[in-house]
């Protein structure tokens, strides 16, 4: 990956990012951000919170040492989050990513991401092509259950 590629990750995270912000606006009922229907584990206001921190730790406090420390179980437990705070969060969110990206070099993204997970080793290009998929999965089911619980 060259640094055209690391523009090209800096660019989608940025655009879903702002794509998560416009659908926590398209809530018309701010209750519904915490709304599980019948089936479904995680309301979309937990699976916004859950991008977040997972976005801080794993690309500001991994690879950008923001100091950023992750609180997972608050993640999917706090309900008592206003639309306000989860717009900050996304924001402080999308700069951290920026911010972090801007400052890797293309060879970089072919080291060795400085995590194991799920008892393997990847490269920190590959990671973080993960973590957008991740982002883009989790921004589909918010979509999804956004209309779901408008209709209801």
């Amino acid at each position: 990956m060259a640094s055209t590629q690391i523009d090209s990750l800096k660019t989608l995270f940025d655009r879903d990012l702002d794509k998560l912000t416009q659908e926590l606006e398209l809530f018309q009922d701010p209750q519904k951000l915490w709304t599980a229907p019948e089936g479904v584990s995680n309301p979309a206001g937990t699976l916004i919170l859950h991008l977040c921190g997972n976005l801080q730790h794993f690309i500001g406090a991994t690879l950008g040492s923001t100091g950023y420390v992750r609180q997972r179980d608050l993640e999917f437990s706090r309900r008592d989050v206003t639309v306000k705070e989860l717009k900050e969060q996304i924001s402080v969110t999308k700069d951290t990513i920026v911010n972090t990206l801007s400052g890797l070099s293309p060879e970089s993204l072919e080291d060795l991401y400085p995590l194991e997970l799920w008892k393997k080793r990847f490269t920190t290009g590959f990671f973080l092509i993960h973590l957008h998929s991740h982002l883009n999965y989790h921004l589909g089911q918010i979509n999804y259950l956004r209309r779901i619980l408008q209709d209801s």
